[in-house]
């Protein structure tokens, strides 16, 4: 009898990436799932020095950049076959993994931020790749406005109203999310249930796994992160 599939949900890492070995699951893992943010107003030589560490664990990569990767860190994770940005991937077993970089515009100027019209057309450009598929997970890099997962300090949401809006019409089972890291949180629209792991060096990721019900979700914490300075998003 074949285990489970199970994927390692991570963001946020901002060049930071010693934690990743404090994953204990990481190596039997399915993949690796990166919501975005692997750089810290990053190109491709900080990508691929995240991207290698994480591979020396293990190879099986999903990525895409978030607000603080440059572009030419998402012409990198083409060139590597890795990219999930604006894509839809069959995972197999029934499970379709999609994504949605950069984010909507933010009070830094970061290098990667797009109009929440055009996350909306990069949401359907994806869907319509697994929409056939009966175990959707979505990983956009901009929460869901409205929701645990997309509130800074003082309780204000910053989230992207187009991925709210995609999940309220769609329900994919999942949404592994990031870009807010104080709002590291378990929420849920309808059937979907929202995660959000924090920053890396926090210590946080999400376990996903594919279960007899579909695709199930948990917030874990690492049994002993390494400590050092954080970043804003």
């Amino acid at each position: 009898m074949s285990r489970e599939p199970f994927w390692i949900g991570i963001g946020d890492i901002h060049e930071q990436i010693m934690n990743i070995r404090f994953i204990p699951e990481l190596v039997e893992a399915t993949g690796v799932i990166v919501s975005g943010d692997l750089t810290n107003r990053g190109r491709k030589a900080a990508a691929e020095r995240i991207l290698g560490e994480i591979s020396r664990i293990n190879p099986v990569i999903y990525a895409q950049i978030g607000n603080m990767d440059f572009k030419e860190v998402n012409d990198y994770l083409e060139e590597r076959g890795m990219n999930i940005h604006a894509r839809g991937l069959d995972l197999g077993n029934g499970v379709g993994l999609m994504g949605v970089g950069y984010s909507n515009p933010t009070p830094f100027g970061t290098p990667a931020e797009v109009s929440d019209d055009q996350i909306a057309l990069w949401l359907d450009q994806a869907y319509e790749q697994v929409r056939n598929l009966p175990h959707l997970l979505l990983v956009a890099h901009n929460p869901p406005f409205g929701t645990a997962t997309d509130k800074v300090r003082g309780g204000v949401s910053v989230g992207s109203r187009a991925v709210r809006a995609f999940i309220e019409r769609v329900q994919p089972q999942v949404c592994l999310t990031g870009h807010i890291h104080e709002a590291r949180a378990v929420d849920q629209i309808g059937k979907t249930v929202i995660i959000n792991p924090g920053q890396l060096v926090a210590g946080g990721y999400a376990l996903i796994r594919l279960t007899d019900n579909g695709l199930e979700a948990e917030l874990r914490s690492m049994a002993s992160p390494a400590a050092t300075r954080t970043t804003k998003s």
